[in-house]
């Protein structure tokens, strides 16, 4: 074992693979902020534990596990929560049919109660068991016989149940000769905190990306797009960003990354939208039509099998990511817009409209067609950044698939598939592996399940209305066919001043947001989390996958639409607020809560203090936000607000803290390091 960083060990096993995760690192290592953290529980697993074995299918790694051992990670998991007990199978693939590990963003990543995490540098789609099986001889002292079943049914026979004996961690990894295997010690938060430094520390937004995004129908043009923008804004809907999906392409699947014939004055059309305050964002995906500007040059730099007519470019190899990054900024980053939406570079295995190239495809920088799947997403992600990296400019974007090392990168993930349970479990589980992820709102039963999925967006990481179906916005109405024909709701004002209202929301949150992402990048501590990365002991924290904390001192607990209007909320120890009414509860037990379709139960921690915006319709290079601070309870209590031009990356030479505190009988107290603040305006 080798230490890398305080409380992180690198393991060598075997003659490991070249194509890995380390070795596409985009992003240094954090050493000096890993430093900071404490190991505050001693890693239960050491190197004489950890036994492996070549095989005839590549490696298998064992580790121990306890009985009561709980697990949580592998990357975007929407279907599981604490892994204990399961097989994991970490293959990218956009249709998982069932709980089985596969997804969107799969990363060979997990913590455990045991005080470590490990971290296994591969591609290959390596299946995790947590404690499934034990090895033989195990149970060749067990006696009982003729005991009672107490009832017949395949839940009761097949339920997920903790083992009485000593089990096995064990890592089957294909084709590889060795492996890498990185150690994390600590407690479930410093665990994550130390994987996300060693990854390059969370990303930091520009404040224009955590306001209100729309994507616009799929059908729409120029004039249509237009229409729309003049429309939010003369009807006060606070939105930032608009997005354009593949008819804005002369050919989609694949693409040409040229303009239709749907929007005829590209330049003068980003301009209008800039003026008005709108940033642009353009859909894309990954694979090259033959008209694309730069496709015979694409050819050599390509795999050995084309999908939807277009060739998969070779991110590994500096030529292919040159060709897209040279075209991009010189067509699009110089011209305004503003990022991108990278589709469909996450697998499809049961899609009838398959984009999945082989696992046997060959690429020219010599990695196969598995290898490229589970990185393909992450690559395209690295090409887009540095664009904007070097033209000084920060993006906020949207992929469809991503992977291990990823937290540095400003992409957020989203998906088409549409359960709003499983799209709440993915807020609380991206946060174990250095992700975010969008619950995006796309198709809605009716008005007021529009509003229970707006409220889970408006409290994530990325605020989305997805409208790439619908003409008209979904708060004018909900049905499709009828949005189509240009039939408005009858109840279409109210739903549109609820779902303004809602927006209004968002932006009053985006100074308390944006702290929590530079809280991110400088800590790694993840800005939306799972409550067991804070209460770590609670026992019934370990099994909350609803709730989630938003920042520092939010508990967001939101409701589905096939919910109704109350849950079960569970409270960790402490006294908690009602972010809107400031009602105490005592917490350390679940309560009852309810809530109308137009409320979300919000929960604040006691001492907590959350500065509020009033709210603006869109930010500006030149906004000020007027700020409110609100306190909740008698307990101390303090906020650090960071300050710089929100758009550039001047803010890695340093940011202006502006602090502020309570103490039990005093004043709220304001102290701006640098003397002045120029983007905050405090209104007492």
């Amino acid at each position: 074992m080798q230490q890398i960083a305080k409380g992180i060990w690198k393991i060598v096993l075997g003659e490991p693979e070249t194509f890995t995760p380390e070795h596409f690192r985009q992003f240094p290592v954090r050493t000096e902020a890993i430093e900071q953290i404490p190991v505050s529980r001693e890693c239960r697993v050491s190197e004489e534990k950890i036994h492996w074995r070549k095989t005839k299918r590549g490696i298998t790694v064992t580790l121990p596990m306890e009985t009561q051992e709980d697990i949580y990670g592998f990357g975007l998991q929407l279907q599981g929560f604490n892994q204990a007990g399961r097989r994991r199978y970490i293959k990218v693939n956009s249709d998982p049919v069932a709980n089985t590990g596969e997804g969107h963003a799969p990363v060979p990543f997990y913590i455990s109660s045991a005080g470590y995490g490990l971290f296994v540098n591969t591609f290959r789609y390596t299946t995790f068991l947590m404690g499934t099986n034990s090895e033989r001889g195990q149970s060749a002292g067990m006696t009982a016989e003729n005991e009672a079943h107490k009832e017949f049914s395949e839940a009761a026979i097949y339920a997920l149940k903790r083992a009485k004996e000593e089990r096995k961690v064990i890592i089957d990894i294909p084709a590889a000769g060795g492996i890498e295997l990185y150690l994390f010690a600590g407690d479930f938060m410093e665990i994550v905190q130390r994987y996300n430094l060693f990854s390059g520390g969370g990303c930091v937004p520009p404040m224009w990306g955590l306001g209100m995004w729309y994507r616009i129908y799929g059908g729409g043009d120029e004039k249509a797009l237009k229409e729309l923008a003049e429309q939010f804004r003369k009807e006060e809907i606070p939105m930032d960003v608009l997005g354009l999906e593949p008819g804005w392409h002369s050919h989609s699947y694949s693409c040409t990354y040229k303009w239709s014939n749907l929007f005829p004055h590209p330049q003068e059309m980003i301009d209008d939208m800039t003026a008005q305050g709108y940033k642009l964002n353009l859909w894309e995906h990954v694979y090259v039509y033959p008209k694309a500007p730069f496709y015979e040059k694409l050819v050599p730099y390509s795999g050995d099998y084309e999908v939807w007519n277009g060739l998969v470019p070779d991110f590994a190899t500096k030529e292919a990511c040159q060709l897209f990054e040279d075209y991009h900024r010189d067509t699009f980053v110089k011209q305004g817009i503003a990022g991108f939406k990278l589709d469909e570079c996450d697998n499809s295995d049961y899609n009838p409209s398959n984009w999945a190239f082989p696992d046997s495809t060959e690429f020219p920088s010599g990695m196969d067609g598995e290898q490229m799947h589970m990185t393909i997403g992450t690559l395209y992600q690295n090409l887009i950044y540095r664009i904007y990296q070097q033209e000084n400019r920060r993006t906020y974007s949207q992929v469809r698939s991503s992977g291990a090392l990823a937290a540095s990168l400003p992409f957020v993930l989203y998906s088409d598939l549409y359960d709003h349970k499983q799209f709440i479990r993915g807020v609380v589980n991206a946060g174990f592996s250095g992700l975010l992820w969008c619950p995006e709102v796309r198709d809605c039963a009716n008005g007021d399940d529009l509003l229970r999925r707006l409220q889970t967006v408006v409290f994530s990481g990325h605020a989305l209305i997805n409208s790439w179906r619908i003409p008209s916005p979904p708060w004018k109405q909900t049905d499709i066919e009828k949005n189509l024909a240009g039939e408005p709701m009858d109840t279409a004002e109210y739903y549109t001043a609820e779902c303004r209202k809602l927006f209004e929301l968002r932006m009053r949150l985006l100074p308390y947001l944006y702290s929590a992402f530079v809280e991110y990048s400088h800590s790694g501590k993840p800005p939306i989390r799972a409550l067991v990365l804070d209460y770590p002991e609670d026992r019934e924290a370990r099994m909350v996958d609803d709730e989630y904390l938003f920042g520092e001192s939010m508990l967001v607990c939101p409701l589905t639409y096939e919910d109704g209007t109350s849950r079960s909320v569970y409270l960790p120890e402490g006294s908690w607020y009602d972010f809107f009414t400031g009602e105490r509860t005592e917490g350390g037990r679940r309560v009852e809560v309810h809530a109308e379709y137009d409320k979300i139960p919000v929960f604040v921690k006691e001492g907590a203090i959350i500065p509020l915006a009033k709210p603006v319709t869109h930010v500006e290079k030149d906004t000020v936000f007027d700020i409110t601070v609100k306190t909740f309870g008698e307990a101390d209590g303090s906020f650090v607000l960071y300050e710089d031009d929100f758009e550039t990356f001047a803010y890695e030479e340093g940011q202006n803290r502006i602090v502020i505190e309570k103490h039990p009988g005093e004043d709220v107290t304001i102290h701006s390091e640098n003397g002045t603040m120029t983007k905050y305006r405090l209104v007492r």
